[in-house]
């Protein structure tokens, strides 16, 4: 990973245009090409970002990023200072694993699919995205792709979490159209309305009903 601190001026183009004026910032690259830039204010959501694959340009004062499948996107960082600039080899590690609870969530609904929506099929577990892997991919009783994102508690990071992977499977002219269920065995309000104002589709889950200690109910709510 690249480290770069800096005074600059950061610039967006693509589906919208937008302008950071300058100001100290960090900006993250990543061994995998996504690129990421970051203020101290804010948490942990950077104010912009691009993930990979990406086309890194870079010139004195100068560093451009350009997405190079989907939309057409570029950010081009001017930099006035540089601060700090230094790289450093991270351990290759594997995804974050799951709490006891999601981990058998996902054991359960890979096996029975037909829980989230009658004729569900499994395509595969953790289905690779250029973001990270999505829980479950299916296909409906349609044919349609469904990307599914398992978690204990659902809050609006899972919905913000799921939205990216359906942009990045959707970029894919051979998955898309591909839409959304976020379960769990509980989802908060905010994740609800923010869930179905994006057309993704809750399922709250009761985990003694899947392994079959009562019997089967699922609730599910449409946007």
């Amino acid at each position: 990973m690249r480290v770069i601190v800096a005074r600059c001026e950061v610039e967006y183009r693509g589906r919208l245009r937008t302008r950071l004026p300058e100001a100290v910032r960090m900006v993250l690259l990543k061994g995998d090409g996504s690129v990421q830039i970051h203020a101290d204010y804010g948490g942990y959501k950077p104010l912009n970002w691009m993930s990979a694959p990406t086309a890194i340009e870079e010139q004195p004062g100068l560093l451009r990023v350009r997405r190079v499948r989907g939309p057409d996107e570029e950010i081009e960082v001017r930099i006035a200072e540089i601060l700090a600039d230094q790289e450093f080899p991270l351990d290759a590690e594997s995804k974050l694993e799951k709490d006891g609870v999601e981990a058998e969530l996902q054991r359960l609904l890979a096996h029975d699919p037909t829980s989230l929506g009658e004729g569900f099929l499994l395509v595969r577990r953790e289905w690779a995205t250029d973001i990270g892997p999505v829980d479950l991919l299916c296909r409906d009783a349609d044919g349609g792709y469904v990307a599914v994102e398992i978690k204990r508690v659902a809050t609006t990071d899972a919905v913000d979490q799921l939205t990216r992977y359906l942009e990045r499977i959707n970029a894919d002219p051979q998955l898309r159209p591909c839409r959304g269920v976020l379960a769990a065995c509980t989802i908060k309000p905010q994740a609800r309305a923010l869930a179905e104002s994006r057309g993704i589709v809750c399922a709250e889950i009761d985990l003694a009903q899947l392994r079959g200690e009562r019997s089967p109910e699922l609730r599910l709510f449409a946007a």
